[in-house]
């Protein structure tokens, strides 16, 4: 065949590969998700999620030293609360010595300079599950009450010490109010990280039993559909986010990520903002899960997915493998490590 034209010569070695690579995924494009528990000891394995725990605050302290010596430059932090702290107005929320409080000051005052993000939103507190308190009748979430509310937490969890404040509620106006609430107490300097296009998605199950807030509601599939985005609509993710970018975010997030490929690069393309995405507990899980069963190569299929969410413009992801990816390429490039953390440097037992 007489081809001038062979896109193959492109493709031929892996070094030509290598070359014209367009995009690539680093330990320094991730966040790492972490879950906190009120307790002493040994990790409490997530068992919806293999290979995640639960930690006390010392092991959430040991843990981010060494994701960030590997790399890792921002961890989300999550509490598991008792449920004899959880009411139906999240009153624990706003207790300037609840768990995740206490956990940012210990892990700020341990690794300064990794960034922490905190999730600002009631679904940890509440006995309902629901991520705002419930209108008297208890037909629906309190869109401007709930604000009031996230607007004390933000605060708190500003002078904590976080770098950025995560409003995952995704009710209305919160962004400004949140803002305007930083700014008035004296943080204008702490950022927000707003999911502004989260969904009312089916990939959320494994995390509510990681927080806790399926157990308090019944049920991994409590509806927030009055609130959390129609999987159909696109229009209505492209008004949230231009929306949280006028009221003041700093970052805007897509959740979940595999899914909404599609809103991530509507969200690049509509926004100069940094576009974060959040590779979420049942994305994770159904990898590890078809993984174990043999059906899929687990690293391959990781770093595909991973991958073709930076690829449609994710800047920063939001991920549970973010750790895992980071040691691994520790160990293939030989990095030096304080002899303390040279223990952990491996890959979980329970992948």
């Amino acid at each position: 065949m007489e081809l001038p034209i062979r896109p193959r010569r492109l493709r031929k070695s892996p070094a030509v590969r290598e070359m014209v690579r367009e995009c690539a995924v680093l330990p320094a494009d991730l966040v790492q998700p972490l879950f906190v528990i009120e307790a002493e000891g040994a990790p409490e394995p997530i068992l919806s999620m293999p290979g995640q725990s639960r930690l006390p605050i010392p092991l959430l302290v040991e843990e981010c030293r060494l994701l960030f010596a590997l790399g890792i430059r921002g961890v989300a932090l999550f509490p598991k609360l008792d449920s004899a702290l959880k009411d139906p107005q999240g009153c624990e929320a706003l207790n300037p010595d609840t768990l995740v409080l206490r956990a940012v000051r210990a892990v700020k005052a341990a690794v300064p300079g990794l960034v922490l993000f905190a999730d600002i939103a009631l679904d940890p507190y509440t006995s309902h599950g629901h991520d705002g308190v419930l209108t008297p009748d208890g037909a629906d979430v309190d869109n401007d009450g709930t604000v009031e509310i996230l607007c004390k937490m933000a605060v708190l969890h500003a002078e904590a010490g976080v770098d950025f404040v995560a409003p995952s509620d995704m009710m209305d106006g919160r962004v400004g109010a949140i803002r305007a609430a930083l700014d008035t107490a004296g943080y204008a300097e702490t950022g927000i990280m707003a999911y502004s296009a989260k969904f009312a998605s089916a990939y959320y199950g494994p995390f509510r039993d990681a927080v806790g807030s399926a157990k308090a509601a019944g049920t991994s599939l409590l509806g927030k559909d009055t609130y959390q985005l129609d999987p159909a609509n696109v229009r209505a993710a492209q008004r949230e986010l231009l929306l949280d970018e006028a009221e003041g975010a700093d970052m805007l997030m897509v959740k979940p990520a595999g899914a909404y490929l599609d809103i991530i690069r509507m969200a690049r393309e509509s926004s100069t903002l940094p576009v974060t995405a959040y590779q979420v507990s049942g994305e994770y899980a159904q990898i590890v899960a078809a993984a174990k069963l043999g059906w899929l190569d687990r690293n391959r299929v990781r770093d595909e997915s991973l991958l073709a969410i930076r690829r449609a413009g994710a800047d920063l992801i939001f991920s549970y493998f973010a750790g895992e990816i980071a040691r691994e390429r520790a160990q293939s490039g030989g990095l030096s490590l304080d002899p303390s953390l040279r223990p952990k440097l491996r890959k979980p037992s329970a992948l």
